[in-house]
């Protein structure tokens, strides 16, 4: 695109404003009142640090999307590991549990190593997850790691008590975590996933205070715990390290919040995707925080409540099985399979698109503030 000079300031001053428009409105859309989350004004500092941001973002595919596939039918690891290639994604999140007989854990040495061996061929890496903290999946995962030279790890409590207690437990948990991750040049990334809300996420980190222990933020799993979006955001920011992106709807129930897995940018889609991605791309000062912005699409995924906005000071936190998603009513599994893909395709196609729409909005600011024309408005 040729570039021309502005001819006056105030035309200069008309094109900055037709950008922040543009951006107030991407940034807006679902993040509640004005007044509460104000949208920043895109400066020229702010829009070069987020074009660095873009350049360096690292985009990950995910087992879920894929989990009837690999399940039911006859996807493998590997091939999801072809798709994340084909997709110019940066690496594959995946469960010790996905695809039962065909996943991670029931693999050999050898196995294992092949997986890996693929991986690296492909330009991918690996993170790994599994829904514990309990010692036995914990040496479990850590076993795994070292035989596929894996240095990422997703954990998540599933502890049934007293909130006191079950924080208790992780904190014990958390600590061992930190050993081994030292040992063996680990990073484990503690999930908020609807039992605890970020604040106490946040202490416990905080208590262990290892730079090797942080957290990984799920767009929409503080709803079942009763925040929103942005105040969780907030909350667990400074420990913020891996994110899984997903579109949700919110439920509301007699003494909670529930969410229901939608396509991601869709009009059933409640959050507030655009303002999450960019606030996300910005933590940290000198570096990028975030590692890993994960594509974790999981249409029809049902959550009901988990803590309610009437619970006691010290509430009773119930066992929590691990997340599946169920096939919807109609649907028949041979057509769940045939949808995951699409799916997934169409959440990669929405990231990247408020990706791109970031950057076309910095690019301009920056043009505009040096005295050129930018068209884009």
């Amino acid at each position: 695109m040729h570039e021309y000079p502005i001819e006056s300031s105030l035309e200069s001053m008309s094109f900055m404003q037709c950008i922040q428009n543009r951006f107030s409105a991407l940034l807006s859309h679902n993040a509640g009142a004005p007044e509460q989350w104000p949208v920043p004004e895109l400066t020229p500092a702010i829009a070069a640090k987020l074009l660095e941001r873009l350049d360096s973002l690292r985009l990950f595919g995910h087992a879920y999307p894929f989990l009837t596939s690999l399940t039911s039918g006859q996807h493998r690891l590997i091939d999801l590991l072809d798709f994340a290639w084909r997709h110019e994604l940066d690496g594959v999140c995946i469960h010790l549990l996905d695809g039962e007989e065909r996943s991670l854990s029931r693999m050999s040495d050898d196995e294992l190593r092949t997986v890996a061996d693929r991986a690296r061929m492909l330009g991918l890496t690996i993170h790994l997850e599994i829904s514990s903290t309990q010692k036995a999946d914990v040496d479990h995962v850590v076993e795994i790691a070292h035989v596929m030279g894996v240095q990422n790890v997703r954990v998540y409590s599933r502890y049934e008590g007293r909130l006191s207690q079950v924080m208790d437990s992780i904190e014990t948990d958390l600590r061992y975590l930190a050993q081994l991750a030292e040992r063996y040049d680990l990073y484990f990334d503690f999930e908020q996933h609807e039992e605890l809300k970020s604040g106490e996420i946040a202490t416990l980190l905080r208590r262990i205070s290892h730079p090797r222990l942080n957290a990984l933020f799920d767009f929409g799993n503080m709803i079942n715990a009763g925040e929103q979006p942005l105040q969780a955001l907030h909350i667990l920011a400074p420990h913020i390290r891996q994110v899984h992106m997903k579109g949700v709807r919110i439920v509301p129930e007699e003494q909670g919040f529930g969410h229901y897995g939608v396509l991601q940018g869709s009009d059933e889609d409640n959050l507030p995707s655009a303002r999450m991605l960019f606030e996300l791309l910005m933590l940290g000062k000198q570096a990028p925080q975030v590692i890993a912005f994960i594509l974790e699409q999981e249409n029809h995924y049902i959550a009901p409540a988990f803590r309610m906005v009437n619970e006691e000071s010290d509430p009773y936190i119930p066992y929590r099985e691990m997340s599946e998603t169920p096939l919807p009513p109609g649907y028949a599994v041979e057509q769940m399979m045939a949808n995951e893909e699409r799916w997934a395709i169409n959440q990669i196609t929405y990231v990247r698109g408020v990706l791109q729409e970031l950057r076309i909005l910095a690019e301009c600011i920056l043009k505009t503030s040096a005295g050129l024309a930018c068209h884009s408005c």
